[in-house]
């Protein structure tokens, strides 16, 4: 097997994992955000979210340059 490929299928499943695995606390932390607007611990609550939702973009974007790195590697 490619050792690109390997690379690209570990980062993609590795990533899906993760991404799944905080999905649970991360709605738990955006409901408390929603249900008490003014409480202190909201801007931690909130940093976590906004750092989620750019890893879990920089992983996406990640991913998809690898698969087009493998797919012109490999046909082109």
């Amino acid at each position: 097997m490619d050792l690109l490929l390997l690379i690209t299928i570990i980062i993609i499943i590795t990533g899906f994992v993760v991404l799944f695995s905080m999905k649970k606390g991360m709605e738990s932390k955006v409901a408390f955000i929603k249900a008490n607007p003014e409480d202190e611990e909201n801007t931690t609550k909130a940093k976590s979210v906004i750092w989620w939702i750019v890893s879990a973009t920089a992983w996406g974007s990640v991913s998809i340059i690898l698969v087009v790195w493998w797919f012109n590697y490999y046909f082109g």
